[in-house]
């Protein structure tokens, strides 16, 4: 398994944020897939098309989603800015005998991004209390999807009691068509999912809430 854990010497905030937040963070929250994007990958991409298939997964926390997709058959990079949540993926990954498919990688995406192109890209929950150009790098993750590939966005439209951002800031969220128009997708791209759903989460402590949730799936039918 390739992995890249190391804790850069010159630490963003984003880096310390998202340190000091796993760090507090039960190792077992977060491990298993997020069910929305669960059900749009099934619906969309139920399998990987060829031995070798290669899916991103940005932001992924304690890799619930990544491991999700490793037992599939993807080859996933997990790409966090957190090492400490890096190695627990790399953990989670050893116990599910997945090191094989599961490559944790550390990167500020504001700063660097993985390279390649990728039959997969998914992103849940790519948002952070910490200034990041996020918009230019949702349309890198797109510029990342191979032709014939499938980008998938799963955003908080709304907060539950128990966010990290729930009562320190007044929030909007964008609409899942304001999403799909900031990525500026032009031609070559056909659109398999922009709605917002609601659904029942459950919260680290067993607590549960109506959220919604804004999905947005769109597939690359020919190169840009």
């Amino acid at each position: 398994m390739s992995s890249d854990t190391t804790r850069a010497t010159d630490t963003t905030d984003s880096a310390a944020f998202w340190e000091n937040h796993y760090a507090d963070v039960d190792p077992q929250w977060g491990t298993r897939p997020n069910a929305v994007l669960a059900e749009a990958v099934t619906a969309l991409a139920p399998e990987p098309g060829g031995r070798g298939d290669r899916a991103l997964d940005l932001g992924c926390g304690h890799g619930g989603d990544a491991l999700w997709l490793a037992s599939l058959g993807w080859d996933v990079t997990a790409v966090d800015v957190s090492a400490t949540a890096l190695e627990r993926v790399a953990a989670g990954a050893a116990a599910a005998g997945l090191t094989d498919r599961v490559h944790p990688s550390r990167h500020d995406l504001a700063r660097s991004f993985p390279d390649g192109a990728f039959e997969l890209v998914t992103a849940s929950y790519f948002h952070t209390p910490v200034e990041i150009p996020r918009e230019q790098v949702l349309r890198r993750a797109a510029e990342a999807v191979a032709p014939g590939g499938l980008l998938v966005l799963v955003e908080h439209a709304s907060l539950a009691p128990w966010s990290w951002r729930d009562g320190h800031e007044d929030v909007t969220f964008p609409s899942p068509d304001d999403v799909l128009a900031s990525l500026r997708l032009g031609d070559g791209w056909r659109t398999e999912r922009c709605h917002a759903p609601e659904r029942t989460a459950t919260g680290p402590g067993g607590e549960t809430a109506t959220v919604t949730d804004n999905v947005i799936a769109v597939r690359r039918v020919r190169e840009a």
